[in-house]
């Protein structure tokens, strides 16, 4: 693909960062933070740093290498196919498991707006997978309309909830914050499981890194988006949580499965909430659109390598996994459907948790390919990337050991598969 034809330019790979990373985690975040109060300040403030290092080391592995798969080609380049393939797998895993959480945020935020559409749990479950398989539909019309969505659907929510973010500051009440750690653990274990919680906020800093072949001048291109991306996301969605949480009581917060919509119901009217509550679905919606678009990808590189199976190296006239994307939004479908019983805020806490124990790896991962790949580099490189890793760690012991559990499991199931591959290599 010359550049000529490559679709995706620096503000649609901004859109696609910052887009990704905007999505459920602002709107609900906030319940299921609740019960760690203000606490949970000390998580956002380490998840902010620590995503700001891994950024900055996968945006030196973006100008090295420019092929498609983020995580999965920088570790097939260092580490060779053994490990580019559990990467890819695991990357894969995190996608589609991230791509239910999504669903499921977006049929709540729907909820706040029609409470008709998801007064039931099985009404909720429909609702979820309707805006998963549009957004699946839209994707395999090609990468081009795919990204274009993208782009709208960003502005569209990061306009208005920087506004709400600044406005909202003024109606903070102090004791809303008041007792610092509800929980009652020690401030450790809150730090440890906070940060692995807010990670989810911060998931997708990567995105430009993924379908680097089909951006545009990619060396440039990709490490700009990537930090430009991040911060503009983080700092939005870390300003507007934290005032929710000084705009609700705690014990209306934990309960609630759109906390922004209420938190503007309560200051400034049912018309706020609702306005509120159509930005919550637009984001959700834009997160979900920008997910699906990269749950095709990392399989098809990971395939093109003959490391997965060739169904995912399936593409169209228009160079779209279209086989990929639809098997992977089939595996959302599973999770959701598996755990429609369950509330919308108990499915969405376990999802994310799911997803952000299966992202992690290819987190450390990518970090430690860099080191092997630039053990000349100079010392505050070195450094940061050693910061990197620490982070990556820890965040993933802070998932908890439910998530880390499933994850371990699905991670063997690949295991049969990599065996067959390499067999029939």
């Amino acid at each position: 693909m010359n550049t000529a034809t490559k679709p995706l330019g620096l503000w649609t790979a901004i859109a696609l960062v910052v887009g990704s990373m905007i999505g459920s985690g602002v709107f609900l975040l906030p319940a299921t933070l609740a019960s760690f109060g203000a606490a949970s300040l000390l998580g956002w403030g380490l998840t902010l740093f620590g995503a700001l290092l891994l950024a900055l080391v996968y945006s030196w592995l973006a100008k090295k290498i420019t092929r498609t798969g983020g995580s999965y080609a920088y570790a097939h380049e260092a580490f060779g196919p053994g490990t580019g393939f559990f990467v890819a797998w695991s990357n894969w895993i995190s996608m589609w498991c991230g791509n239910a959480a999504l669903a499921v945020a977006f049929a709540g935020s729907l909820g706040a707006v029609f409470p008709e559409a998801t007064s039931t749990p099985i009404r909720g479950a429909v609702c979820a997978l309707a805006g998963l398989w549009f957004c699946t539909i839209v994707n395999c019309a090609g990468i081009r309309e795919a990204g274009r969505m993208q782009l709208i659907t960003t502005i569209m929510k990061t306009v208005p909830l920087i506004l709400f973010g600044l406005v909202g500051l003024a109606y903070i009440k102090a004791d809303s914050y008041q007792p610092f750690n509800p929980s009652h653990k020690d401030l450790f274990s809150v730090a440890t499981t906070t940060a692995a919680i807010t990670l989810w906020a911060f998931l997708g800093f990567e995105a430009a890194t993924i379908p680097s072949a089909s951006i545009k001048d990619p060396e440039r291109t990709v490490p700009r988006a990537t930090i430009i991306g991040m911060l503009i996301a983080g700092i939005a969605t870390m300003l507007t949580c934290t005032v929710v949480l000084g705009l609700l009581p705690s014990d209306v917060l934990v309960k609630s499965a759109a906390p922004m919509a209420d938190a503007a119901t309560r200051l400034w009217g049912s018309s706020a909430g609702l306005a509120v509550g159509i930005i919550a679905t637009i984001s959700c919606f834009g997160a979900l659109n920008g997910w699906v678009l990269l749950q095709g990808q990392i399989p098809l590189a990971a395939a093109n390598d003959k490391l997965f199976p060739s169904v995912f190296a399936r593409v169209d006239a228009r160079n779209t996994p279209v086989t990929g994307l639809l098997i992977s939004s089939t595996l959302a479908t599973a999770i959701v459907l598996s755990n429609y019983s369950h509330s919308l805020v108990q499915l969405f806490a376990f999802s994310i948790l799911l997803s952000t124990a299966a992202n992690l790896l290819p987190y450390a991962v990518s970090v430690a390919a860099w080191i092997k790949m630039n053990q000349k580099a100079n010392a505050l490189k070195l450094v940061i990337a050693a910061l990197a890793m620490v982070y990556a760690l820890w965040a993933l012991k802070g998932t908890g050991n439910e998530a880390l559990l499933w994850g371990a499991a699905l991670l063997l199931m690949g295991v049969p598969v990599y065996l067959w591959q390499r067999y029939k290599s």
